[in-house]
């Protein structure tokens, strides 16, 4: 059944029903053994699209069902209530339900802990402190290293922060209700109660799933109070979900945007990456620049929108650096990658630091690539990123302009080697990177730049072929500059090894005894 109505004022449409007091569902067969009857969820229809929705999620629930229902099965019989609930019946009214299922119930954490352990393959209890208990099942019929689900179930609960706090405090909730009340979004805040497969929709969600808007189940400042990192994932939902933000939510979070400041920087992290891993990241950045959120957690990208005058013409860089963040995504292959993401959003974020006025009324940005590198390792750290991603980003941004030295095509087998070698592993992202960073209407312009890179590709590949140049080393190792020196370790046997390696980057490999000469011979002018 659909239970309650919270009495927000919504717009209406002449054909659409209110969606209140109580639904009985059609009954459905199940896909189970003993095809029991079983109420589906089938709310009214005041839109082809929730009809639409509606069939889709008969179809992704019956599908689920033989491993929902009978965890649900176990938590009855222990006396306790279970519902699907939150992303998960969001997820399945869009036809996207996967095999992460999230699950609500009165069971405290110690007690769900009792049911799963002798039903689940395996059980972590890493989210235990916030009421969460997670699990794996193998799906029946599923062979042993495929078709698992990972289960969440999490305690009926409120989530508040003090006003100084970094971390939520967890209130544990006597019914499903109240839990959905204290949720993020409407369309989050739907479930379905098993095994009899009630739907639950206090607060319109299923409308606002039609609408395709973020609302929230109470008033914005209420819930962005709870939780300010609503505020962020407003913005990363309208990027995975292609939904625009209520106006009531656009203003809270424009006017609460100086809250982000108290939530942890690796929950901003992780909020961020799954904007920037959605399959629209321009529209969840643009809110949160908008709203001011992006001042307070990534600085450097509002600090893009540089002021231009008649007088001094350029890109706009804000724009442009979006543009590229898409047309590198367009590029991906094998799904997304956060480092090439992360790489084509800061590329140009040394811009604005370096912007100088010419004389001849020209922009220049002179070595903005190794300010951007160091801005966005910066950032990046403050944000709490690995070491590894850190280096790898930095890295990309510090060498996105080094093709443009390139030029008509002029370019040494030397200075070939050089940028394979520089590049090194990051060499794909490299080329994915420098391809996406032409975002010049010129037509002609960009003919002749993507023409270039394609003569470059075919230099490096030529060169690899015969060089091997993904392992460019000098044609001596320490062991021979030693033994050929008669030096023990130490400095000059690495001022040794990186003299040999820049003749290798710049004539290409040497015979062993080519090699052997050019050694003596550098090592004879230091003696003298």
């Amino acid at each position: 059944m659909i239970k309650g109505s919270t009495g927000r004022t919504r717009r209406r449409t002449p054909d659409a029903p209110v969606f209140g007091g109580h639904v009985i569902f059609p009954v459905v067969p199940n896909a189970n053994k003993d095809n029991r009857a079983q109420q589906i969820p089938q709310p009214p229809q005041p839109t082809h699209a929730l009809s639409r929705a509606q069939r889709q999620a008969v179809s992704e629930l019956l599908r689920v069902a033989p491993v929902a229902d009978d965890l649900a099965r176990r938590f009855q019989a222990a006396g306790h209530s279970l519902a699907l609930v939150g992303g998960s019946v969001r997820d399945a009214l869009l036809g996207r339900l996967g095999h992460d299922l999230d699950f609500t119930t009165d069971a405290r954490p110690e007690e769900v802990l009792e049911i799963v352990r002798p039903w689940a393959d395996a059980v972590w209890e890493v989210g235990i402190a916030f009421g969460t208990v997670g699990c794996q099942k193998r799906a029946p019929g599923a062979y042993a290293d495929s078709g698992h689900y990972v289960i969440e179930i999490t305690t009926y609960r409120s989530e508040a922060y003090d006003r100084d706090s970094r971390k939520p405090e967890v209130v544990y909730g006597d019914s499903i209700e109240e839990d959905l009340s204290r949720r993020d979004f409407a369309v989050n805040a739907m479930a379905v109660a098993l095994p009899e497969k009630s739907f639950i929709d206090p607060h319109d969600g299923l409308r606002d799933l039609a609408e395709r808007v973020l609302r929230t189940p109470g008033t914005p400042e209420e819930s962005f109070s709870d939780d300010p990192l609503r505020m962020m994932r407003a913005a990363r939902f309208a990027a995975q979900l292609d939904f625009e933000v209520a106006p009531d939510v656009m203003k809270a979070m424009t006017e609460m945007a100086e809250r982000i400041d108290i939530v942890s920087a690796e929950r901003v992290r992780d909020e961020l990456n799954k904007l920037i891993l959605a399959d629209r990241p321009r529209k969840g950045l643009q809110l949160l620049v908008d709203s001011g959120i992006a001042a307070r957690v990534l600085p450097e990208l509002p600090a893009l929108r540089l002021e231009r005058d008649e007088h001094h013409r350029h890109k706009d860089v804000y724009e442009h650096s979006l543009t590229v963040l898409e047309q590198a995504i367009d590029l991906e292959q094998g799904g997304p990658d956060l480092v090439l993401r992360l790489a084509a959003l800061l590329h140009d974020i040394g811009k604005p630091k370096t912007r100088r006025f010419e004389k001849d009324g020209r922009v220049s940005f002179h070595h903005h690539e190794v300010v951007g590198a160091k801005l966005a390792a910066a950032r990046m750290r403050r944000l709490k990123y690995s070491n590894e991603l850190v280096k790898d980003v930095s890295r990309l941004v510090e060498l996105h302009l080094r093709f443009h030295g390139y030029g008509t095509g002029e370019w040494t087998d030397s200075a070939v080697r050089r940028y394979v070698r520089d590049a090194g592993p990051l060499l794909d992202r490299l080329h994915k990177l420098t391809r996406s960073d032409c975002t010049t209407r010129n037509k002609r312009k960009a003919l002749a730049l993507s023409r270039a890179y394609d003569g470059l590709e075919r230099r490096i590949a030529k060169l690899q072929e015969q060089e091997e140049l993904d392992a460019i080393r000098p044609d001596l190792n320490g062991n021979e500059i030693m033994e050929i020196l008669g030096v023990p370790p130490g400095p000059l046997i690495g001022r040794a090894y990186k003299h040999l390696l820049e003749l290798r980057l710049e004539n290409g490999p040497m015979e062993r005894d080519a090699a052997v000469a050019a050694l003596k011979e550098w090592w004879a002018g230091l003696e003298g």
